[in-house]
């Protein structure tokens, strides 16, 4: 986890939110249900765990900012740079749902992503699109 690249993201959110909102520290806690001493943390960069799912998804969704900003972020790998291990990937999600000491907000914001990604139309893919097709599976055009 890239602490000091996501204290960055932070900040650059939380300064977007007072200059074109008005928003204080305050209004923005409340506003995302992030509570103010976590946006102090993050904003820091004073994070001993990866920052709960749950509060990355509804910090996003307040600010209009897509979740994968976060996540790119917090050192995640977008798509297409090689290392993609689907199989990986999906071992650790069912691990997470199965896990009893898993907060139940994390597995709520897990299986709604999942079933939003199910029930999404599929992306053409080509050139035009930004997309291509790729042995295993859809990757960005870089």
């Amino acid at each position: 986890m890239d602490q000091e690249t996501f204290g960055r993201f932070v900040r650059r959110a939380v300064d977007d939110a007072k200059n074109r909102r008005g928003w204080t520290v305050s209004r923005l806690a409340a506003e995302t249900g992030v509570g103010r001493s976590t946006l102090f943390r993050w904003l820091a960069g004073d994070n001993q765990h990866f920052p709960e799912l749950a509060s990355v998804h509804s910090f996003c969704a307040a600010l209009d900012i897509p979740v994968s900003a976060a996540f790119a972020a917090l050192g995640g790998r977008p798509p297409g740079t090689g290392g993609d291990d689907v199989l990986t990937d999906i071992e650790r999600i069912l691990a997470r749902l199965a896990d009893p000491d898993e907060p139940r907000a994390e597995k709520v914001v897990i299986r709604d992503m999942l079933r939003y990604l199910a029930r999404r139309p599929q992306p053409e893919s080509g050139p035009e699109s930004g997309l291509e097709t790729t042995a295993d599976g859809v990757s960005d055009v870089a």
